[in-house]
């Protein structure tokens, strides 16, 4: 399936090919708590801009293998990307900026960020 994402301002529009999306995972590291973001993991090949990617701002903290992107203008946060333990690059994307998902009905998987 195709999704189309944005922040809440439009500034930074994507699109993201993959599986329907039925679950989700809910991190509690320091980052992903205050966010509030709930995130699918899909290969970083599978997004594309659709929008400048000088229009957003990235933040790094901690071991700094994660870029968290977010809108400078409206301040949400749509995607992040790392690698994932195989060694390929993944987009962490926060489903709650995609069109057309009913997070009543995802499955939410909880991960404990604050141990790892």
């Amino acid at each position: 399936m195709q999704y189309h994402g944005s922040c809440h301002c439009g500034q930074i529009a994507f699109d993201v090919e993959g599986d329907a999306i039925t679950q989700a995972m809910a991190c509690n590291c320091s980052i992903c708590s205050r966010k509030g973001s709930l995130l699918w993991f899909v290969p970083r090949e599978r997004l594309a801009l659709r929008t400048d990617a000088a229009r957003m701002a990235t933040y790094t903290f901690h071991k700094h293998v994660i870029q968290h992107h977010f809108c400078p203008t409206c301040g949400i946060h749509p995607f992040g990307e790392g690698t994932g333990p195989d060694g390929r690059t993944m987009a962490a994307v926060n489903v709650r900026c995609l069109d057309g998902v009913d997070l009543d009905t995802l499955h939410i998987e909880h991960y404990d960020g604050r141990a790892a």
